[in-house]
């Protein structure tokens, strides 16, 4: 195990700024708003506080003193070491539950930050958490694996066993979005005898079977049956392609104002 700062080298900062600079945004389809996507009006506007208004050695600073953060390298089979970066924050209640906090998509382990110190009070009569805040592999600060392969199994093996090195055979796991799956594999995988409880806020359900007669809906369950349809075949694109094309779209990343349209389109359109 060792502390881990974020340290993020100037020349990586000034590569980003040229690369901003010279971003060229293409045309658009008039009075489109958000159907095709993040209208370019918004992209303008994140791009130029992005280059000329986010100061991120600030947030650096404050990230550094909020967060103890350490890495330490996980083995994981078929797929060697894997140096993980995480938080790990104790309570000070003796008898505190040892908790896994398990990220989503597009996010990271910055997901604990509010909720942390909430998590670790001590507060009478409420219950307070060893909180272990991980960055999932190829995330973030966490090693990614050059091998085929790396699915929910891999991910929660990672999850295990860094709960297992640091002391804690009996946990709790909290996941949302991608977090939802890996710690549904941890449960199903190492329930019982080490993960004692699993919450998720992502709960995931099926469409009514189809010969369900839709006259016993009310206008509630209509709205919500047409929202994820609309979800299944206009919100759903990203999904898809990050699933079943990830090299050709870890290329076009490198291109930094794709992530920025990507994650802008995805958080305004799928919330409702």
């Amino acid at each position: 195990m060792s502390s881990f700062k974020i340290a993020v080298p100037d020349e990586a900062l000034d590569l980003l700024k040229k690369k901003l600079e010279l971003t060229r945004l293409p045309d658009e389809i008039d009075e489109a708003g958000w159907d095709y996507g993040a209208p370019l009006a918004d992209i303008r506007r994140l791009l130029a506080r992005w280059k000329d208004g986010y100061d991120w050695r600030k947030y650096e600073k404050v990230l550094n003193e909020e967060l103890r953060q350490y890495t330490r390298d996980i083995e994981v089979e078929g797929h060697g070491v894997l140096n993980i970066h995480y938080v790990h924050k104790k309570s000070e209640v003796t008898n505190a539950i040892p908790l896994l906090f398990v990220h989503g998509w597009p996010g990271s382990f910055l997901e604990i930050r509010k909720i942390l110190p909430l998590l670790t009070a001590t507060e009478p009569g409420m219950p307070s958490f060893h909180v272990v805040g991980v960055g999932l592999p190829g995330f973030g600060f966490s090693e990614g694996t050059k091998n085929k392969g790396f699915d929910l199994p891999q991910y929660a093996e990672v999850g295990h066993k860094l709960m297992l090195a640091l002391g804690y055979t009996e946990y709790v796991t909290q996941g949302g979005d991608w977090g939802f799956g890996v710690t549904h594999a941890m449960a199903s995988t190492y329930g019982g005898k080490h993960v004692k409880a699993w919450h998720t806020n992502f709960p995931i359900v099926s469409g009514p079977p189809e010969d369900v007669d839709p006259t016993k809906y009310d206008k509630e369950d209509l709205e919500r049956l047409e929202r994820s349809e609309w979800f299944r075949t206009k919100g759903y694109g990203y999904f898809l392609e990050q699933s079943t094309q990830p090299q050709t779209i870890g290329s076009d990343l490198d291109i930094r104002i794709l992530v920025l349209a990507i994650g802008t389109s995805s958080l305004v359109k799928n919330i409702p």
